[in-house]
């Protein structure tokens, strides 16, 4: 898939609400940084973890299913065998785009799945770093 930076700057300028799948509450972990950082650039940051029920003073949902309103971006916080999963709730949502952070990968049936429904797909790539980078 491409991770051109204007794919990426687009997506972030359009993104209005970012779910985060693996999002902790524990403030030392990357996720929580990241989530923190998103929600003060102004975007909404929707948790998703099964075992929490709030973070950064929003409410936890299990499972993409389970949000209640659009989601413009999935950013995910999982091992990369989680990716198929998530990208297939992210099509069955109707969710345009998935980010993976550094060192998660989408194999090669979900890049087929993403291209099959026009989902863009950002790999490997910290959407914190890349909006710093970006969004000047």
């Amino acid at each position: 898939m491409n991770n051109s930076d204007q794919q990426k700057k687009a997506l972030l300028e359009k993104a209005k609400v970012i779910a985060i799948v693996g999002l902790s509450d524990n403030p030392d972990r990357p996720s929580y940084r990241i989530g923190r950082y998103l929600q003060q650039q102004g975007y909404k940051v929707i948790p998703v973890n099964p075992g929490l029920s709030e973070v950064l003073g929003e409410k936890c949902y299990p499972d993409l299913q389970s949000i209640p309103c659009e989601v413009d971006v999935v950013d995910v916080f999982r091992r990369s065998d989680a990716v198929y999963d998530i990208v297939k709730a992210a099509q069955e949502k109707n969710i345009p785009a998935v980010w993976t952070q550094i060192g998660v990968h989408c194999n090669e049936a979900s890049q087929e799945l993403a291209r099959e429904h026009n989902i863009t797909i950002i790999e490997d790539c910290c959407i914190m770093r890349e909006h710093q980078r970006l969004m000047r």
